[in-house]
């Protein structure tokens, strides 16, 4: 069948299940949520697998992000606190809501950074959203104790992190809410399509209503149901669905093997001076699809990024430059360029935007390099790219 191999090592059984289903043809499919099935699934799967009472699968990580912030009460008007470095999905999941964005800096981590958020709240803050960034989490005790001292939200988006966890609970079960992506590049893929995850159950249903048009999703025939409130379309396809069961069967395997790679890695890089390593929280346990390091200064990292590359060793990247990931390349943010007029709030807040810097985040972005770890390198591989690495960053090192 074509396509299944963008997949990459699944069972192909999950997904032809569906098509013989007759729930892809538009004979046969009587479009209710209870009769998605694969869908439902998936979701039992993922609350099972995260510890939490309830999941609710849409179409996408920024769907997630939308629907967790929708389901929780975040509206116009409303701030949100996120990380200077994050996906752009961030912010945008806020502003489709009509709240307003309130970027603030990021520490040692690569998250937020508690200080910062504590600082930045306001009569308007209703939430402050983590995001877990290149499989590592936030100081999410800290930040926790600050969102239960001013009774804010705690939405965590852990689309880069899923399998990662603190204080022994998975990422995302800590806060209110929690956010998963499940497109291409993620460690579970259904080659698009996301979730969410939370013990409140009048988030879960607030979500399970709001991602369906309003359907409240009592009843057999869809044409008579209730909207309890407005809602919209972020329904995961059936199809996505099936390939999200089998990627989620094999979490465990793919995070041991990614562990693996990065132990390797990092050993590799043990005895370089002047290279220090990403802070994992403690009681933190990182999902390991990034190795995340710091050198002396930001012309070495720039450096670095430029060896590595010129020697071959892809998935090496320098994000301080990255337009989906740092706040320093958001112009169509701070200069808040839409298709349409914003609300007076959002305007009034995000007026001074483009003048604002963050010293202390591009203290820490400048000087990183991320580097992928992939599931398909053997033993032999990873050590192989260990020592380039290692070879490369020693030469740049050495000549500074």
């Amino acid at each position: 069948m074509p396509g299944f191999e963008m997949f990459g090592a699944l069972e192909r059984a999950e997904v032809q299940d569906v098509l013989d289903s007759g729930v892809l043809m538009r004979y046969g499919f009587d479009g209710m949520r209870n009769g998605h099935w694969k869908a439902r699934e998936l979701e039992q799967a993922l609350a099972a697998r995260m510890n939490t009472r309830f999941a609710q699968t849409v179409s996408s990580g920024t769907a997630a992000l939308t629907v967790a912030l929708a389901s929780a009460g975040v509206g116009a008007g409303d701030e949100v606190i996120i990380p200077t470095f994050t996906f752009v999905a961030s912010f945008e999941a806020v502003l489709a809501l009509g709240a307003i964005p309130v970027l603030t800096d990021i520490d040692e981590t690569l998250c937020l950074n508690p200080s910062a958020v504590e600082k930045a709240i306001t009569e308007r803050t209703k939430a402050v959203m983590p995001v877990h960034m290149c499989g590592s989490m936030a100081d999410l005790k800290t930040l926790k104790a600050i969102c239960d001292r001013h009774d804010l939200l705690l939405i965590e988006d852990a689309c880069q992190a899923i399998g990662g966890s603190y204080e022994g609970k998975p990422l995302g079960s800590y806060g209110d809410v929690g956010c998963f992506s499940f497109d291409y590049v993620k460690t579970i893929t259904c080659g698009e399509g996301g979730g969410l995850i939370t013990d409140n159950e009048t988030f879960y249903r607030n979500a399970d209503h709001y991602s369906d048009h309003g359907h409240d999703h009592v009843g057999s025939d869809r044409g008579a149901e209730s909207h309890p409130f407005l809602g919209y379309n972020f329904r995961i396809s059936e199809l996505n669905a099936a390939v999200g069961v089998a990627q989620i069967r094999r979490l465990d395997e793919f995070l041991r093997i990614q562990e693996n790679h990065y132990g390797i890695l990092a050993e590799s890089l043990a005895g370089l001076e002047g290279i220090t390593m990403r802070k994992i929280p403690v009681t933190g346990v990182q999902n390991y699809s990034f190795l995340n390091f710091f050198l002396p200064s930001e012309a070495l990292a720039r450096n670095a990024h430029k060896a590595l590359a010129a020697a071959g060793i892809d998935g090496c990247f320098y994000w301080y430059d990255n337009n989906w990931h740092y706040y320093r390349k958001w112009e169509h943010l701070t200069e808040l360029k839409t298709l349409g007029p914003v609300s007076p709030e959002v305007q009034e807040k995000l007026s001074g935007l483009k003048d604002l810097t963050f010293p202390s985040s591009d203290h820490w972005m400048g000087r990183n390099l991320s580097c992928l770890i992939k599931l398909g390198w053997s033993r032999e591989e990873v050590a192989q790219r260990g020592e380039k690495i290692k070879n490369v960053l020693r030469e740049v090192l050495g000549a500074a």
